[in-house]
């Protein structure tokens, strides 16, 4: 084994200086305030509320959630820099803190491939088990995706609750959906992934109605001999299936709607990013929609949807979508199809890095992934982009510039200032009259209606008035300047 490379201090963030949050200090919709409300009271839940004991019944899901428990953060370097492992291991600090943990110490190993046994290799198995004996830690997080057998062997190990990155992402999505679709996906996703990882703890769920596990029983003790995993195991399937079902009524709505929006004329932008890039906070700088903003991770998780006016009278809907991060659960993805969809149906996405990240090139390549995968899998085209890199009042100096020398047809922007927010609406302008038809309209003066129309959907560039009706130059949809047709006036 190679020698471990370890630091208490590493991956542990106690707190992070606000950024885009100073939106949240506006008026807010009271709906808003009632979410963050509901956030703080859940982080708050009394630690006797939530603990198991072997006499408990409890379903794996319900073991696994994370509440107001201290952590130890064990996380593995396999490539990149020592910088790059450490910002891995802070960010898994940041999803700990935002499912409502406590993390009291962090530790990272250095390895060429994670030991197929353990993960973490029997000898730094024992260190950790000494470092949560000393701090008293009841939950260790693992930075990566953990096979059953892993989680056995380091749960028996330490004697303490062990889960995996993949598990962390789940429970704080559990917590922060709001809808009843997305309550419904995250539900989907949790089971389909402790499916294959019933296990139990101490004795609680291992017990059997009959038998003994492993046999027929013998005589007089054949037929319901059914453990307590393989009970919960099948009253997940049946959770799923119904779960799915009610999915699948859910989707012909969400279709309807999308097909609504598909057929109407105003333009459909999409705000994609990383979590916590401060796309919310964008979409109020753009709009002062007063969607909720709160300096977490996945703060938004079901899409929030904006009708706004931009500078030039033109009409756009923004589309506020659900953060990506490094690693993204297969699970979520799937159960969040219908909120990453959106993404696809826009005439244009704006990609939103966080500039104050200490590398914004690993947030670009992620979601950039995520992106590629539901193209692929939908086998649709990627709509156009245009990356708006936010946060530039914290960002360091040298990071920005590295980006400006990197990468074309980007927008620098600060939500929280202002800085820039004009320039990225000229963009939005510029790239929207790129799909309009310029067109000179003469318009009888008994059809005020289409006069209404114009004007709502496109963008005036002049408008005269002569004996036989209104004369309209301008920018419009293709598909109104081909439906109003005969008003427009043959170029000379």
């Amino acid at each position: 084994m190679t020698d471990p490379v370890e630091n208490s201090d590493h991956g542990i963030r106690h707190g992070s200086e606000p950024d885009d949050v100073e939106l949240s200090t506006q008026p807010q919709p009271s709906t808003g305030q009632m979410d963050l409300e509901e956030r703080s009271s859940l982080r708050r839940m009394n630690r006797a509320a939530v603990h198991s004991t072997e006499q408990s019944d409890i379903t794996e899901v319900e073991y696994r959630k994370l509440r107001l428990e201290q952590v130890v953060l064990v996380g593995m370097w396999t490539e990149g820099t020592l910088a790059e492992a450490e910002a891995a291991l802070d960010e898994l600090a940041a999803l700990a803190e935002t499912a409502g943990s406590t993390v009291l110490e962090a530790v990272l190993q250095r390895r060429d491939k994670p030991d197929p046994g353990t993960y973490i290799g029997s000898g730094k198995v024992s260190e950790l088990a000494d470092i949560v004996a000393a701090t008293g830690a009841d939950t260790v997080i693992a930075d990566g995706e953990l096979s059953p057998g892993q989680l056995v062997a380091l749960e028996n190990a330490l004697n303490v609750k062990v889960i995996d990155r993949t598990m962390l992402i789940l429970d704080i999505f559990a917590q922060h959906a709001k809808s009843k679709e997305g309550k419904a996906q995250v539900s989907l996703a949790q089971m389909e992934y402790l499916i294959t990882r019933l296990r139990g703890w101490g004795h609680s769920m291992s017990r059997q109605a009959g038998g003994r596990a492993g046999s027929n029983g013998g005589v007089g003790l054949r037929g319901p001999g059914e453990t307590k995993i393989e009970t919960d195991r099948q009253r997940l399937r049946q959770d799923m299936a119904r779960i799915r079902k009610e999915l699948a009524s859910m989707k012909t709505a969400r279709e309807v709607k999308r097909s609504r929006r598909k057929q109407g004329l105003v333009p459909r932008i999409a705000i994609a990013g990383y979590t916590n890039a401060g796309k919310s906070s964008l979409l109020n700088a753009i709009t002062g929609a007063g969607v909720l903003v709160e300096d977490a991770l996945f703060a938004t998780l079901d899409p929030t949807t904006r009708r706004a006016e931009l500078r030039d009278g033109r009409t756009v809907v923004f589309t506020d979508t659900v953060g990506f991060v490094r690693h993204l659960p297969t699970q979520l993805v799937e159960a969040f199809r219908s909120t990453l969809e959106e993404v696809l149906e826009a005439d244009l996405v704006l990609h939103v890095v966080d500039g104050s990240d200490p590398f914004p090139l690993g947030q670009i390549k992620a979601v950039n992934e995520v992106i590629a995968d539901i193209v692929r899998e939908q086998n649709a085209e990627a709509p156009a982009e245009l990356l708006v890199v936010n946060k530039i009042d914290q960002a360091d100096p040298l990071v920005l510039a590295e980006l400006r020398a990197l990468l074309d047809d980007v927008v620098f922007v600060s939500a929280r200032t202002g800085e820039g927010v004009g320039e990225l609406q000229d963009r939005i302008e510029l790239f929207l009259n790129s799909l309009d038809a310029h067109v000179v309209l003469e318009i009888p003066f008994t059809r005020g209606d289409i006069v209404a129309r114009v004007h709502e959907f496109g963008t005036i560039v002049d408008e005269s008035y002569t004996e036989n009706g209104t004369v309209i130059d301008v920018r419009i949809p293709r598909e109104l300047a081909q439906e109003l047709q005969e008003f427009v006036v043959p170029a000379n």
